[in-house]
């Protein structure tokens, strides 16, 4: 959705691709024009480079723009879209090759000068080497997919008698998400902070840095908030451009154009390490281009059009504060379980300081075969407590019947004081969960009932004067319905 916007803007025709499973998404519909790739699993459509570049043919496309996931850090298909003349909307694949690597991306960056987390310089080929090196390193220590990110492909180890087993999980799902099986293995840092430099540059050598975003509240290693600047910046500016120094060298190094993001993790004393690239647009863009005012995707295509860099770093600047939220089908009380179906009810959020990037409609049903993300919710404001409050006052807006979200899990993180301080690690969440239950423990079924019962007989009670001038009759008579 947010591609076709960009090229509809640009008044250049668009062709989607899809899955059976999304036959009848918002994307499809949107598109000038739609192909039809395959069955629902992404090995038999969505990552199948061969039906991907007879599809662009057939519909005589000059350039293909490769999204979020599946192949968007794969240097084959990069590879596979120039020997076909197709122009590919994002770095050089020998780049990719580089810094799509996770491995080969801590090898250039340790050559660039650049601080890393200590672990393997190579993918795991051996089990034993694999457990000396989680010896050496001491655990806990993570496995991570070399050739792929959100997530996917990643298992904290804590033992020995562990690892072969999480070696196994890993490099399966790392298969099954990228085409890719291998891993490798690094020293996991305890309560860091997750953060990332956005660097963009052109065929001519130009290359800027658009500053930070703050990634440290994840699920499952998945990012679930992003928000630009990070609060640690804001109070450490020097912070930014000790990282964003970093993170150009590293580009420079890999020859690298287009849009592309330096991840680092940040320990308690402020030192950083680099942990990958991502050679693509990030899913959380959205911040960076509320906060600096600059269309990634619009330059995404200038650039890959041939066109120079007409921004300097000077240029740049960071206006107030801009806040996103993922918001997913899937169930936060139960492991974040995935929650598919029919969205049987839909309203929006919108006014002042928000945007909604989201790819689904009422009646839509949402898929079980992919990541159940349903949109991006962000607000910007002039300072990170305005941005706040609207992101609040949007959350309350927002509605999504049929299936569970996360909706009312981030309008409980927005008033949580850990995050309005902005003191928080990548633990945030099983923190969170941890005084979530304290304060709110459950109630014996017995007891439950009391509640339930008491509550039965307020309503029912006859209010003070003072406070029934005050009340709503349609409000009291709909709690008194939900309780019947």
């Amino acid at each position: 959705m947010r591609i076709v916007r960009a090229l509809r803007e640009a008044s250049i025709a668009s062709v989607a691709v899809y899955s059976d499973a999304d036959r009848a998404s918002l994307a499809v519909q949107m598109a000038d024009e739609a192909v039809h790739l395959g069955p629902s699993p992404a090995a038999d459509s969505y990552l199948r480079i061969d039906k991907i570049i007879e599809a662009a043919h057939r519909q005589g496309v000059d350039a293909i723009h490769p999204g979020y996931g599946f192949l968007s850090e794969n240097a084959d298909f990069a590879d596979a879209c120039e020997a076909a003349g197709i122009v590919f909307i994002g770095p050089p694949a020998a780049a990719i090759r580089r810094m799509g690597s996770k491995t080969a991306a801590r090898q250039l960056a340790i050559a660039a000068g650049a601080p890393v987390v200590p672990g393997t310089e190579s993918a795991i080929v051996d089990l034993a080497e694999a457990k000396q090196t989680a010896s050496t390193l001491g655990y806990p220590v993570l496995l991570k997919a070399s050739a792929g990110g959100g997530g996917k492909g990643m298992r904290r180890v804590d033992r020995e008698e562990d690892l072969d087993a999480a070696i196994r999980d890993a490099s399966s799902e790392a298969l099954g998400s990228f085409g890719n099986g291998e891993v490798y293995l690094e020293k996991l840092l305890l309560e860091p902070r997750h953060i990332e430099i956005q660097v963009l540059g052109d065929r001519h050598g130009n290359l800027i840095h658009l500053g930070e975003r703050e990634c440290t509240i994840q699920r499952r290693h998945q990012k679930v908030i992003e928000e630009c600047p990070s609060p640690l910046v804001a109070v450490h500016p020097e912070l930014r451009e000790r990282m964003a120094a970093a993170a150009l060298n590293i580009a420079r190094a890999a020859n690298y154009y287009n849009a592309g993001t330096m991840e680092f993790l940040v320990d308690r004393d402020h030192d950083f390490y680099f942990l990958e690239m991502n050679t693509r647009l990030q899913v959380e863009h959205p911040v960076t281009e509320l906060v600096t005012g600059l269309d990634l995707v619009e330059w995404q295509l200038r650039i890959a059009a041939g066109d120079p860099l007409t921004v300097r770093q000077e240029d740049v600047t960071w206006s107030g504060s801009a806040i996103e939220c993922r918001i997913y089908a899937e169930d936060p009380d139960h492991q974040f379980l995935p929650s598919p179906g029919c969205i049987t009810r839909l309203i929006e959020p919108s006014g002042p300081g928000v945007r909604l990037d989201s790819g689904v409609y009422q009646g839509w049903n949402v898929p079980l075969d992919y990541d159940p993300l349903l949109a991006k919710l962000a607000a910007w404001g002039p300072s990170r407590e305005s941005a706040i409050a609207r992101l609040q006052r949007a959350l309350a807006e927002y509605e999504i019947g049929g299936i569970r979200t996360n909706l009312a899990f981030f309008a409980e993180i927005m008033d949580d004081d850990s995050f309005r301080a902005g003191s928080f690690s990548t633990s945030f969440l099983d923190e969170f969960f941890a005084r979530r239950k304290t304060a709110t423990p459950a109630l014996e079924p017995a007891l439950e009932m009391e509640a339930v019962a008491a509550l039965t007989a307020a309503l029912h009670r006859p209010a003070p004067a003072a406070l029934a001038a005050r009340t709503s009759r349609w409000l009291a008579s709909g709690l008194e319905t939900l309780l019947r």
